[in-house]
């Protein structure tokens, strides 16, 4: 036993001596890229973004066979989704403007049924899996051939998402079809009251879009759709949520514009003209690079990352000068368009993307960011088609655990000036998991060299969990693995019902901390009693 107690002993030394900087490797001809000072601004709080503002999407195209629909009801799917609360999860995307509401008063869920007692049959989940990876190669073709049939949803749709985002302590967001349209191109309300009414029947809270990516209809539809007519649309929408009772204080969300192209945001401000009241808040898409023709240097290219700053400060100017003061999302979101770049968009690598759009669109302003998708559609997803969880779904619980929504001001220098493979922001820790005072520092260390930062006073005397990811193999070719660990666990579901813990390892005050080489992460402080936290 004694030899047992000292080799645990001797690794915990050494870890500590790695994280802390105080190795071997920080001595003489140390390989450490860089070496960052900080500076941190704990007096005050910088911005502050929603409590669900990392969200998630379900694509529209799961209904294009509602029989997929009931892989909501797996066990496995709901365990993974629950430590993502608080979140919204929104329904919609390119297919929710071809869905039509056809009820079927035989196609509805037991609404008795209690969350504990849902249950999918092993053998039918395994078969939607199966057949779920076949209908993705058809839709991919119907994006590909611009030509999308139309399709049609009965109560159950509505049922399952209703129950499973319940259920899951996520806040549902429906997107309504934006292109059933009137003979005078204005927007054919009579489906969406037919839903709306139903929905109301069954005392189903949430929430509510109009439309996918407007200044694309006529590419995918043939119908052109002006920003000023979007906004009478999402008017009457509005007066027909207030005629309800239960809906009448129900969010209502759009337009859902794709991100600018060339500095052109006509669209968005005709809308905003004629339909700001009529919105909780404005949402937009983003999306860095075309997955079809991306690379592995494009996920890692600081550049490519900053081109978010740029698209969202052009969003956020706009938006403020129509209507100051309205609330930004992102409405939908991930590394690639064209459903993601496989190979990249579901691998670690994907991570830095992930986490440092959260970092700084929480910076920015930006009060949701809906990652495209929780499951199904494309490359994207945070579940793979196995109804596995991939690297970026353990990050997102990760920073759902540990990041609170209070914004810190941050500055990392080096001898060489600001960094821009090494990207890094604070905020205050999550108060449901540390107690007040404590402060997180997310990190990223995009290059191939380990760096070191310098810490000030202010945290350095501190105690820190240190949540570190890395694949689980080094160097380059670790970066497209479909596997991530946490301080050198790899990190996998238990059982259909259970997660593992995702604890941190606690390290003694240091004045430097070290990131390895492709890394990202969180380090909390728990002894910084800054006072914007508290």
């Amino acid at each position: 036993m004694g030899v047992i107690e000292n080799a645990v002993n001797d690794c915990i030394k050494v870890f500590f001596s790695y994280w802390t900087g105080g190795d071997r490797l920080f001595n003489g001809s140390s390989p450490v890229g860089l070496d960052l000072d900080l500076n941190l601004d704990l007096s005050a709080v910088f911005s502050r973004v929603d409590p669900r503002f990392l969200s998630v999407t379900i694509d529209a195209s799961l209904a294009s066979e509602e029989r997929f629909m009931l892989l909501l009801r797996s066990q496995r799917i709901r365990t993974l989704a629950k430590p993502l609360s608080p979140a919204f999860l929104r329904f919609g995307g390119t297919k929710q403007d071809f869905m039509v509401f056809s009820p079927q008063r035989s196609q509805q869920l037991d609404s008795d049924e209690s969350c504990s007692s849902i249950r999918l049959p092993w053998w039918l989940e395994q078969r939607l899996t199966e057949d779920l990876t076949q209908q993705q190669l058809i839709l991919l073709k119907e994006e590909q051939q611009n030509k999308y049939k139309r399709v049609h949803f009965t109560e159950l749709t509505v049922d399952l998402l209703h129950s499973f985002s319940s259920c899951s302590g996520l806040d549902l967001i429906f997107g309504l079809n934006a292109l059933l349209r009137t003979a005078d191109n204005s927007w054919n309300s009579s489906n969406a009251r037919s839903l709306l009414q139903y929905c109301q029947s069954k005392l189903y809270n949430m929430s509510w879009e109009l439309g996918n990516e407007p200044n694309s209809y006529e590419k995918k539809a043939g119908i052109r759709v002006d920003g000023h007519q979007l906004g009478v649309d999402f008017t009457h929408l509005r007066k027909m949520l207030s005629e309800s009772k239960l809906y009448r204080d129900s969010g209502l969300y759009g337009p859902d514009v794709g991100q600018p192209r060339d500095h052109k945001l006509d669209l968005l401000e005709s809308f905003l003209r004629s339909g700001a009241e009529a919105i909780d808040a404005c949402t937009w898409h983003h999306y860095y690079v075309n997955g079809k023709d991306t690379s592995l240097e494009d996920f890692l290219d600081p550049d490519v990352l900053d081109t978010l700053a740029f698209k969202t400060n052009e969003v956020l100017e706009k938006v403020q000068q129509e209507s100051p003061g309205k609330s930004v999302w992102l409405g939908e979101t991930s590394s690639a368009y064209g459903g993601g770049a496989a190979g990249l968009s579901d691998t670690f690598v994907s991570g830095f993307m992930w986490l440092d759009k959260l970092g700084l669109g929480a910076r920015l302003g930006l009060d949701v960011v809906m990652r495209q998708v929780l499951i199904g559609s494309g490359s994207y997803h945070l579940i793979d088609d196995n109804l596995d969880p991939l690297p970026d779904y353990w990050l997102s619980v990760l920073y759902k655990k540990l990041v609170g929504p209070e914004v810190l001001k941050l500055l990392a220098v080096s001898d060489s000036g600001r960094s821009k493979k090494v990207r890094l922001y604070l905020h205050c820790a999550n108060r449901k998991s540390y107690t007040s005072g404590a402060v997180v520092l997310i990190f990223m260390n995009l290059s191939r060299k380990p760096a070191r930062i310098s810490l000030p006073a202010l945290v350095s005397s501190s105690t820190v969990d240190a949540f570190v990811l890395q694949s689980i193999e080094p160097g380059e070719e670790g970066l497209k693995s479909r596997s991530v660990q946490l301080n050198g666990v790899l990190l996998k579901m238990i059982d259909d019902k259970t997660i593992p813990e995702l604890s941190g390892a606690q390290l003694p005050p240091a004045e430097h901390l070290k990131l390895p080489a492709y890394s990202l992460g969180f380090f909390v402080f728990l002894e910084a009693q800054a006072p914007a936290c508290s």
